[in-house]
């Protein structure tokens, strides 16, 4: 029998670059179905306290366009754990700059009970939205 993976990554995606599209094309070469989940702007601004630069109607607009990605939807809630109650994936992707935070420690023994598996993808060290964005309002 064929256990199907079924994969599931989430961020921001603002100002879209390099650095997304290697997550979304590893995460997609480990699953069968990949799902990401796309920061509403009001959740941005609650967790991150900042504006994103492309609107959410953009951004996920951009996700749902990119060949790797087979369902993209909103994310207003950061709990993962939540997120895998609704969707049930078995894979959890993620970039490793997370790696040994504690709030991903704690990540890790929720998804253990559960038989998801985390995998930390190698951060772009060359690109990121903050440089971007750093960049744009010099």
């Amino acid at each position: 029998m064929f256990n199907k993976v079924v994969g599931y990554t989430c961020g921001v995606y603002d100002m879209f670059h390099v650095g997304h599209l290697n997550l979304l094309r590893s995460a997609k070469s480990m699953c069968d179905h990949l799902i990401v989940a796309v920061s509403t702007d009001e959740l941005i601004q609650s967790n991150k306290n900042k504006k994103p630069v492309i609107p959410f109607d953009s951004r996920i607009e951009i996700i749902k366009s990119i060949r790797y990605v087979d369902t993209a939807i909103p994310q207003s809630n950061i709990d993962k754990y939540a997120a895998y109650e609704k969707l049930k994936f078995n894979t959890l992707f993620v970039g490793d700059d997370w790696k040994g935070s504690d709030s991903w420690n704690v990540y890790e023994e929720k998804f253990k009970t559960v038989g998801v598996n985390i995998i930390y993808f190698p951060y772009t060290q060359c690109i990121s939205s903050s440089k971007l964005r750093k960049i744009v309002n010099e």
